[in-house]
């Protein structure tokens, strides 16, 4: 017999998801049914030491635990001094349901069995390890991966509560976000437009001429330019801006998360790569267009097609499982600037 989430009636559930900011979001919408499931239960995520205040932000999780890495998993370089203090402090806080997250379960599901919790829960690989059967779901290997979070919420029998994702931004970010540009509150009839060519991966990356050829001929008809990036995507930022004909405002290194957010707020488009801010302008409702280089299209996509357009180019290596492309980048060659300035002129005309 399996197990419901109202059969065991949990006051506090453990989450494991030691991701960036992409798979957060798109894990928020099973994070609010089980919020909506259990109002009074207490949702800790175990995640990523970046992950905290994004754990302040969201309506749905209460409380973190910072995870320290664990060998086989590429997210972080694991601290394996700090796992016993880890294990100690998973086993203290005695989650009545502790739920993996994070994948396939094939490495993380062993390390949670040693966590302490009442009871465990999550995705599995056929045949591989779980310790509570009833409690965990296939692991889905197709479809967008919000539909696969929610999923192990079918699975526990949780109502869905919608599929749309969240992301907070508040008054101080945009105060921030103005100390920062002071233009961005100015009134200005031009529409801006976010060009962020960075994303985590070299081999998920569309060439930075070509993110620059798109900037210009969207400043021709008249878009005013932002060039986004963090403090180690500059040199990345600072080839764009070199390579284009129009003057653009650089932020790069000069926006976090939250202020990235404030400035999509008054966005009439973003032009990115497939990376944690596509999904950030999902989150905002922002027109987005998207160049997907090596990634899982149907994976990662957002659903709303009108609002967001992804450009991919097909290759028999897709998925792409390396950090720089061995054989050439042909899924990001393959996408032409033309197309990507058609669809980003038919977004800004839709907006």
């Amino acid at each position: 017999m399996r197990l419901s989430l109202a059969a065991i009636a949990p006051r506090r559930i453990g989450v494991f998801r030691a991701l960036v900011l992409g798979d957060l979001l798109c894990a928020v919408p099973a994070w609010r049914a089980l919020k909506a499931a259990c109002p009074h239960s207490e949702l800790t995520l175990i995640g990523l030491p970046w992950a905290r205040e994004f754990v302040r932000r969201c309506p749905y999780l209460d409380d973190f635990i910072e995870f320290p890495g664990f060998p086989g998993l590429p997210e972080r370089v694991p601290d394996l001094a700090r796992l016993p203090a880890f294990l100690q402090t998973m086993q203290q806080r005695r989650f009545d349901l502790l739920l993996q997250m994070h994948g396939s379960g094939g490495i993380v599901n062993p390390l949670l069995a040693a966590c302490g919790a009442l009871h465990c829960g999550g995705f599995r690989e056929p045949g591989g390890y779980c310790p509570e059967p009833t409690l965990f779901a296939p692991w889905p290997t197709q479809g967008h991966e919000t539909e696969r979070m929610l999923r192990l919420v079918d699975h526990l029998g949780v109502p869905r509560q919608g599929s749309a994702l969240e992301f907070t931004v508040t008054d101080d970010d945009a105060r921030e976000l103005a100390q920062a540009w002071p233009e961005a509150m100015e009134a200005d009839a031009s529409p801006l437009v976010c060009v962020h060519a960075g994303a985590q991966l070299p081999s998920r990356r569309w060439m930075p001429e070509r993110f620059a050829a798109v900037a210009d001929s969207l400043a021709d008809r008249g878009c005013r330019i932002v060039l986004t990036g963090t403090a180690g995507e500059a040199d990345l930022v600072d080839e764009v801006q070199q390579s284009m004909r129009w003057p653009a405002v650089n932020l790069a290194g000069r926006t976090t998360l939250w202020t990235m957010g404030a400035l999509l707020q008054r966005a009439r488009l973003l032009v990115s790569n497939d990376t944690g801010v596509s999904h950030l302008a999902a989150a905002l409702g922002v027109r987005s267009v998207i160049v997907s280089s090596g990634a899982d299209v149907a994976r990662w996509a957002p659903p709303d097609v009108q609002r967001h357009r992804v450009l991919w180019a097909d290759a028999s290596c897709r998925p792409c499982a390396h950090a720089v492309c061995p054989v050439g980048h042909p899924c990001a060659r393959g996408v032409g600037v033309d197309e990507v300035v058609r669809s980003a002129e038919q977004a800004l005309a839709g907006g």
